[in-house]
């Protein structure tokens, strides 16, 4: 897949996808959108920065450039704990090395020798999964494959799920009710899945997957965005959808 650099509205650069004609992240501030979308909307920045240490297990959907991992060693800089985190990810269209190599995320992650640690990872990647430790507490485990392949190393059970893969209409099988499904069977039950779309079909897909829905203020004035929990309870600071009519609109094949 053939990519371009392109710098965004924070400074920091996101990818454009010829295939998908699609960036990897807003226009509007890459790093920006994505510290709104997966980390503060589910309270996963504040899991990672407090005191308590412990296990958090995360599944990305949608490696991409490899911007959330690099967020979440980030935060990690300034968390007080020892806590071991395993992040999933996976990745359909790894990018070349040669282009992360110049990929610049901005000036608030200089501490960070990032282009070396995507390159090292987008080196040699094999199909399916591939297990590289980040850190002493950081391993990533990245399957390289289609969305339909995935499945669960080590049985985890997730914590977090980071939804981030190209649009429904342009990208179909990354919002499909088997995938949000196989997420939740993996997922624990108080388990906080975001993602930057707000479409109905994507929450409908969510909502027979066994998620339960709500919307969440969009990042970079953008209207909405979609957080789920299994557990309900977890989002009840936010305004909740009915998943219900969502089945049920789905069933009646409102959606393709």
């Amino acid at each position: 897949m053939t990519n371009q650099i392109k710098q965004t509205g924070d400074g920091s650069d996101t990818l454009v996808s010829e295939t998908f004609n699609q960036p990897y992240h807003s226009l509007g501030g890459a790093v920006a959108e994505s510290r709104i979308v997966y980390f503060e909307s589910t309270g996963l920045n504040e899991r990672l920065t407090s005191t308590d240490s412990g296990h958090i297990n995360i599944m990305e959907i949608g490696f991409g450039s490899g911007l959330n991992l690099v967020l979440l060693l980030d935060y990690l800089e300034n968390s007080p704990s020892d806590k071991k985190i395993a992040f999933c990810s996976v990745e359909a269209y790894p990018i070349a090395p040669e282009t992360v190599s110049e990929i610049n995320f901005g000036d608030q992650l200089s501490h960070i020798d990032y282009r070396a640690l995507l390159t090292n990872i987008f080196s040699n990647p094999k199909p399916g999964w591939n297990k590289i430790e980040i850190t002493t507490n950081v391993t990533l485990h990245l399957f390289v494959g289609m969305f339909d392949e995935l499945t669960n190393p080590n049985e985890l059970d997730f914590d977090f799920v980071m939804h981030d893969p190209f649009s429904p209409d342009s990208n179909p099988a990354g919002w499909t009710p088997d995938l949000f499904g196989k997420l939740a069977g993996w997922s624990s039950m108080n388990a906080m899945l975001s993602t930057y779309s707000a479409a109905t079909s994507a929450r409908a897909a969510m909502a027979v997957g066994g998620w339960k829905i709500a919307r969440a203020p969009g990042a970079l004035g953008k209207r909405e965005m979609t957080v789920a929990s299994k557990n309900g309870e977890n989002l009840s600071h936010l305004k909740r959808v009915n998943e219900q009519r969502l089945i049920e609109r789905y069933e009646n094949e409102e959606f393709r």
